[in-house]
């Protein structure tokens, strides 16, 4: 005779939890197969049913189905593995996970190995305990925060313009890549190809710079450019008049930038002091990332600068315009979508451990 099967009931607490380990990208395969057999099995599926539809046996189904009942949600995860347990010396454990935050002498980090050596563990023992603690000496994310006294009012300024535009206005994010280098590479590198990736040698010819002046329009994503030979007052100013040229009469032209010097010379001010349609909007000190066009200059690098090899200038520019033709024909608008509240928050607590860190030292 069949052993009868117990009842399997969810509280809204537990199926909640469950839909969210299955939809979670995080959720490892495991973990997420043993959840679809705990909602399954709440809809009244027998162990065979579940089995076929999660292409597993039944036994493994009960095996699950039984560890839910007994532990609940607890229950999907591995029970603890038979044999004798890792034996490390609390004390030296204790160095592993302290002294890693303090570099060696004459070495910038510590590694697995040399801290095994320092300790005299095995290098797989310092492995588990530094993952054990998200511990991770081997990598470091740079960052600057922003000093600028008006930093807040800069912030909210940018952010306003691209939450509530202006009506009858342009909003134009502008900037300068200066020193967009023409690079031919020494020999020609091999394509892409199944199996493959495409390569390009580490050394190159240098044959000259130019700078490329570009508007970015926050609200359909076209830009507007100009080369020069160099960047100072009288090419930024050249480049002014160009979009006065472009922008409809009688429209506001709101222009977001950052504080470079060439942008508040006297001439310039003189400039636009006779032209009221134009507004600046300077973004803090430090904070560049605010000015979406760095996003373009992003994509411009990485699709046509980086991967390209110009055996002149003219042929970079050539690149760079034929880039731009296409793209102004179908532009990609990038749309500011971040809480300016959360950044703000979290620049606070930055700054606050900056100077906690700076009163230590």
């Amino acid at each position: 005779m069949a052993r009868p099967k117990l009842p399997f009931i969810l509280s809204p607490e537990q199926k909640s939890e469950l839909q969210r380990l299955v939809k979670a990208p995080a959720t490892p395969q495991k973990v997420a197969r043993r959840a679809r057999i705990a909602l399954l099995a709440a809809e009244g599926q027998d162990s065979n049913q579940i089995a076929r539809a999660l292409g597993t046996s039944p036994v493994t189904v009960g095996l699950w189905r039984q560890r839910f009942i007994d532990l609940g949600l607890a229950g999907l995860e591995e029970a603890p593995r038979p044999g004798r347990p890792s034996q490390v010396d609390p004390e030296k454990a204790r160095r592993v996970l302290t002294e890693v935050v303090q570099p060696p002498k004459n070495a910038g980090r510590w590694s697995c190995r040399r801290m095994a050596r320092h300790v005299g563990l095995p290098k797989s023992a310092v492995q588990r305990l530094w993952a054990a603690n998200e511990l991770k000496p081997h990598q470091t994310r740079t960052f600057k925060l922003s000093t600028d006294p008006q930093f807040e009012a800069k912030f909210w300024d940018v952010i306003g313009l691209y939450l509530n535009p202006p009506t009858r206005a342009m909003v134009l994010c502008c900037d300068e890549k200066s020193q967009c280098q023409a690079l031919e590479r020494s020999q020609p590198g091999l394509p892409l190809k199944q199996g493959a990736v495409c390569t390009r040698t580490h050394d190159y010819y240098r044959h000259g710079t130019i700078t490329l002046f570009a508007a970015l329009n926050y609200l359909n994503g076209k830009v507007i450019a100009e080369r020069a030979p160099r960047h100072r007052h009288q090419e930024w100013l050249h480049f002014l008049k160009k979009i006065d040229t472009e922008a409809p009469a009688g429209v506001d032209v709101h222009l977001i930038l950052d504080n470079y010097a060439t942008h508040k010379h006297p001439k310039v001010k003189a400039w636009l002091a006779k032209r009221p349609r134009f507004h600046l909007h300077f973004t803090p000190t430090s904070a560049s990332w605010l000015n979406l066009v760095e996003r373009f200059f992003r994509d411009l690098s990485q699709d046509v600068v980086l991967p390209g090899s110009f055996g002149s200038v003219e042929h970079l520019t050539t690149a760079i315009w034929n880039y731009l033709a296409e793209r102004n024909l179908k532009p990609t608008r990038y749309e500011w979508k971040a809480d300016g509240k959360v950044i703000l928050e979290k620049i606070l607590r930055a700054r606050a451990v900056l100077a906690q860190q700076t009163a230590v030292t």
